[in-house]
């Protein structure tokens, strides 16, 4: 018997090989190993929470959390009946090497026993980590655009004026404002909305990061819309000049009209901004006085002044002369007397033949006086009235002259009285 076994062990030998490789060859023309590529396979990466844990962060690197492709070696009936979908993709913080990669392992989740091989073109998922940091920020309000003509944007604020940011130390060190922006482009009125809330650097560039964690995304802002109008400044002022000097009628300001603004309903009603005489007090005043003014003092409540180049001070001068004398003489016959009652007959006793006449004013005015056309008179019944007499009995009396200066002049004048002898007709 055991010859029989060991008899030709040769030939059976290669008869046995033989019948393995036709198998083999059989069974590879039936369903021959072929490659699949899948792209895009997304990697699952586990156990995240040690890093976030550790008080760091992470973000993932040249996206290598997605394999651009994975090959799949298997035969063509296990390949056949798999979808992209039974492609596994993972990658375990706990084998974070120190570089701060980690290796991606491949895998099916069906016929993972028959697939040969698989093998995508990378091979880790690249991290950055770094320690995470939390810090506050106002929240500006901006408006942007541009509102109708004649209209400007007033106060602008937000409901909530603080967001906390987190995330990556790198990326929250650059934050240099938090804003919110709102369009106003062609509104004449009030403005309630909700804006995105957006990060800018110190050069005005927006900070994107989905790495970032913020306590709101959204805040409500008011926009306030003002009707603009243009008014008169009005100057007075107030106190008297030390004697010998007086007011020359003349106020020069540095803005004469401001632009202000307003709610609608409240700006229609202001139609000049008026300065009180007690901001301007000449009082004992020997020289031309000047005064700076805030404006922005004087408006009424809700109103603002509206030029963004023009702070409210403004500087008003109030010019002041020095008074000054001039003496003319007036010849006694060209004394007009008016008002003499009837029967009764008036002459002029002193002086006897002039009347010394002290005109003052300031400079400019006096220049305005011509006093040859000047006409002096003595007022008789005038003279009555201011005595409380009712007649005139014949007599010396002493009585005042008068001049006739134009009636907008402000010049003054002294002179003497003169005496009057009143006799009866004859």
């Amino acid at each position: 018997m055991k010859n029989k076994i060991t008899k030709n062990w040769g030939l059976k030998l290669v008869s046995f090989l033989f019948a393995t490789m036709v198998w083999i060859i059989v069974t590879n023309i039936n369903d021959p190993v072929e490659s699949w590529p899948v792209s895009n396979v997304q990697v699952s990466i586990r156990n995240l929470d040690l890093i976030t844990e550790r008080g760091q962060t992470y973000e993932v690197l040249d996206d290598t959390d997605i394999i651009d492709t994975v090959m799949v070696y298997a035969p063509r009936s296990i390949i056949g009946s798999l979808d992209p979908n039974n492609i596994i993709a993972v990658a375990d913080v706990n084998d974070l090497t120190s570089l701060d990669t980690i290796p991606i392992r491949l895998s099916t989740n069906k016929y993972n026993d028959k697939v040969e091989s698989i093998k995508g073109n990378i091979d880790f998922v690249k991290l950055n980590i770094e320690d995470k940091q939390t810090r506050s920020f106002p929240i500006r309000a901006n408006a942007v655009g541009e509102v109708r003509e004649g209209y400007m944007v007033g106060d602008v604020s937000t409901e909530q004026n603080l967001l906390r940011v987190s995330g990556p130390q790198s990326v929250v060190s650059q934050i240099s404002k938090v804003q919110a922006d709102v369009d106003v482009s062609a509104f004449t009125s009030y403005i309630r909305t909700d804006a995105d809330i957006r990060l800018y650097n110190a050069d005005g560039v927006e900070i994107k990061s989905e790495n970032l964690e913020l306590s709101i995304t959204k805040v409500s802002v008011n926009v306030e819309i003002l009707e603009q109008k243009t008014v008169p400044v009005t100057y007075t002022s107030t106190g008297v000049p030390a004697d010998g000097y007086r007011l020359i009628g003349e106020t020069t300001s540095t803005r004469y009209n401001v632009v202000i603004a307003g709610r609608s309903g409240l700006i229609q009603n202001v139609n000049a901004i008026v300065i009180p005489e007690e901001a301007i007090d000449v009082s004992g005043a020997r020289e031309n006085v000047t005064a700076q003014i805030n404006l922005k003092d004087y408006l009424p409540d809700g109103v603002i002044l509206a030029e963004e180049d023009f702070d409210g001070l403004v500087d008003v001068t109030v010019y002041v002369g020095q008074e000054m004398r001039r003496t003319f003489n007036v010849a006694v016959r060209n004394i007009r007397i008016t008002g003499l009652p009837a029967g009764l007959e008036a002459e002029i006793f002193d002086p006897e033949e002039e009347c010394s006449i002290t005109l003052i004013g300031l400079a400019s005015e006096l220049d305005a006086v011509n006093v040859n056309t000047l006409e002096t008179s003595v007022d008789i019944n005038a003279w009555l009235a201011d005595e409380e007499l009712d007649e005139l009995e014949p007599g010396y009396y002493r009585m005042p002259l008068s001049i006739s200066l134009p009636e907008d002049s402000a010049v003054v004048w002294e002179g003497p009285e003169v005496q009057i002898y009143i006799s009866e007709t004859e």
